[in-house]
């Protein structure tokens, strides 16, 4: 597991998590953010209004309405990423990387306006008689390039097929695998049930609803979206007015961190700005997917006769998902204080590295060093050799890092025992075929983190059962929206036979995940984001003449059918 989470690291450090890949997603959301004169601050208005059905026209062609579209798209987004996500942005970032997050979810909100608007407006009716659309088929039909020989060459078509192709992966990186690995962790935490028993229960009723389609999701969806919504505003406002005392320290440390970077505190080892920033706009990415190119593939099933009104609904996915969602999650985790405290847990062996030496983060100098190696400055040099242990204390002159942090009172177990004997230990990467079990305090990440946040308010420990529901109903709702991702790009490239295989593959992926480990989970995540996003990204900014069009011709209509209404600065003549 070690050997292949190293392999997907080194891919992912040259796509997803490489600083080319945040300037191309921001770059291109700022592009139409200015080329369209800021249309996440001026038509939000005309968003809330065209979701109640103001702009719907009789005899409007698709499979859901445009709440149900919403509400589908968003159960894809908000899952993990607003609970585990933005817990594993801190985590690896700081309090800065909220900031980014934030960011990129308001730049978001003009891209995924214009990735929805263009992908509605070239879908199409399957074989099955559902509507299907998405990023391939604009590129299909818009993007070829004619050569000045006259000669076409095929490049929409070759795009069409690497973007579907890889929003089947990330059907099972983004909405499958962390999904319900999320899942099972939390309620394991919290109820001890053994993560393959969760598993096995949810791919069950993970098979029942993806049967129907897109109408029994819709259907779903739109009823389970504002429920966990719910459920978990009032969790976390909870904590948030418990810790009233922290809430502008809080506020003042995202903001003050941001040309910084945020400095060593409690078992936290500190975190670039370089790193607080790539890490806040791939966590934002992940939590409200805006460029990425999924959510068009649900709002093409929308009811809708213009494809602008679509994407002005779909506008409205960021700034619900990540600027409310994310940040009341980001205030529960800094005014807790919990993203700074060690606790007790058991060591995944992929996040666990032994260095060579004793070293304390109590002395300045000593952290300062463990701050470097953690983040990539300057590693200090790693253990290679036997590692001897009795009664489950290992008795060399070694220090263990565990999730970016120096763990402490670490012992070893095997078959629930105190261990004693020794374990191979190369390169600071331990012997995982070994059978022994680390246990001890460092700083924990993800849905565990934001349990442990939760239960700082007046609901005690009963706020870990607000996150183990809030999460379930979260991320079992994006799985389910994730599946019906894959399977329309699996009707583009193979046809809708093939959908009951995808399904099959997609539900045995799904229960597996509940039991691997967490780490290599997000690794592979954060690669199939990107290999969906780079070739969306370079479509939709190739169209932009077009999508202006678009824009003028909708707010044209607009002005016809609703003479008495004022539009927008701007679109007004």
């Amino acid at each position: 597991m070690q050997q292949i989470n190293e392999i997907l690291k080194v891919i992912d450090s040259y796509i997803g998590s490489s600083e080319w890949f945040v300037y191309l997603l921001l770059g291109v959301g700022l592009f139409f953010t200015l080329y369209l004169g800021f249309p996440q601050l001026r038509y939000l208005r005309y968003a809330i209004q065209i979701v109640k059905g103001k702009f719907d026209r009789e005899g409007d062609i698709g499979d859901t309405s445009h709440f149900q579209a919403l509400a589908t798209a968003l159960s894809g987004t908000v899952g993990t990423g607003n609970i585990a996500g933005v817990a594993y942005a801190v985590y690896l970032g700081g309090p800065a990387a909220l900031f980014w997050m934030l960011v990129t979810a308001l730049i978001g909100m003009t891209t995924k306006f214009v990735e929805v608007t263009l992908s509605h407006k070239y879908r199409e009716i399957a074989s099955d008689g559902m509507v299907s659309g998405g990023p391939m088929y604009f590129m299909k039909k818009r993007l070829d390039i004619k050569m000045p020989s006259g000669k076409v060459l095929k490049t929409g078509k070759i795009m069409a097929i690497i973007f579907a192709a890889a929003t089947v992966f990330s059907s099972f990186g983004t909405g499958s695998l962390p999904q319900i690995n999320s899942i099972s962790n939390s309620i394991s935490a919290t109820f001890g049930i053994p993560h393959i028993i969760t598993g096995l229960v949810l791919a069950i009723l993970l098979a029942f609803v993806i049967i129907g389609g897109i109408k029994r999701i819709a259907s779903i969806t739109s009823k389970l979206v504002p429920t966990m919504a719910i459920i978990y505003f009032i969790g976390a406002i909870a904590v948030i007015m418990y810790n009233y005392e922290n809430i502008l320290p809080s506020l003042k440390s995202v903001f003050a961190d941001v040309f910084t970077g945020s400095a060593a505190t409690g078992g936290f080892l500190g975190a670039t700005i370089i790193f607080a920033f790539k890490r806040g706009v791939n966590r934002g990415l992940f939590s409200n997917e805006a460029g990425q190119g999924s959510a068009p593939i649900a709002h093409s099933a929308a009811r809708a006769h213009e494809p602008v009104s679509e994407g002005l609904v779909a506008l409205l996915e960021p700034f619900i998902d990540t600027i409310i969602i994310c940040t009341l999650t980001g205030l529960v985790l800094l005014s807790s204080g919990v993203w700074t405290e060690k606790h007790m847990n058991n060591f995944q062996y992929a996040e666990l590295s032994v260095i060579e030496g004793l070293y304390s983060d109590t002395d300045p100098a000593e952290r300062e060093m463990l701050g470097n190696h953690v983040n990539g400055i300057q590693n200090l040099p790693l253990y290679t050799g036997v590692l001897n242990v009795v009664d489950g204390q290992v008795t060399d002159k070694v220090s263990f890092i565990h999730s970016r942090s120096l763990a402490e009172k670490v012992k070893l177990y095997k078959k629930q025992q105190l261990y004693s004997g020794s374990i191979k230990v190369n390169n600071g990467i331990v012997d995982s075929e070994s059978g022994v079990i680390f246990k001890g305090k460092s700083l924990l990440h993800s849905a565990p983190l934001t349990t442990i946040a939760f239960t700082r308010s007046w609901f005690g420990n009963f706020g870990k059962y607000i996150v183990s529901i809030g999460l379930l109903l979260f991320a079992f709702s994006t799985a389910i929206s994730w599946s019906y991702y894959g399977s329309r790009a699996i009707v583009y490239l193979f046809g809708v036979n093939a959908v009951k295989y995808y399904r099959i593959v997609y539900v045995l992926g799904f229960f597996i995940a509940s039991f691997t480990d967490t780490e290599i989970i997000w690794t592979l995540s954060g690669i199939t984001i990107a290999l969906m996003t780079i070739p969306n990204l370079i479509g939709i900014f190739a169209l932009h003449k077009e999508m202006r069009l678009e824009v003028k011709k909708f707010w044209g209509e607009y002005a016809k059918r609703f003479p008495n209404d004022r539009l927008p600065f701007f679109e007004r003549k």
